[in-house]
């Protein structure tokens, strides 16, 4: 009954509002779950052109429509997809910005808690029997 709520609710004029609550929301569970298990969580800028700089050469192309899913860089004539190209520009961008403030970029893995995904609540001795 909720989600039927909250989906009338984001027809409305509130409706910027209330995707930016939920867009909040799932940010604050990336930033518990970094802190939880050790890691960095890195934000880039909303308006930061991932999608239209070039991740090889670094030129920028400038917009384009969302219909055009690749395009030719016209500087080092790379061909790019359009998502592959803005992920690399991101996981760039956070590189540098971990790099910069002396953090590892790859910390030790950690393993999940007895209640996270991937654990059956068994405490081990239970599950061996």
């Amino acid at each position: 009954m909720e989600d039927l709520a909250v989906n009338a609710l984001a027809r409305t004029r509130l409706a910027k509002s209330v995707h930016d609550a939920g867009w909040s929301q799932f940010v604050a569970m990336l930033v518990y779950k970094a802190d939880r298990y050790g890691r960095t969580l890195i934000k880039i800028g909303r308006f930061v052109p991932t999608s239209q700089t070039c991740s090889y050469c670094g030129h920028v192309d400038g917009p384009k429509p969302l219909h055009i899913r690749e395009w030719t860089c016209p500087a080092c004539e790379a061909l790019l997809d359009r998502d592959i190209n803005s992920a690399r520009n991101v996981k760039k961008a956070a590189g540098l910005a971990v790099s910069a403030c002396g953090a590892p970029i790859r910390p030790e893995p950690v393993l999940a808690q007895r209640n996270e995904a991937g654990s059956h609540g068994f405490p081990p001795e239970a599950r061996a029997a």
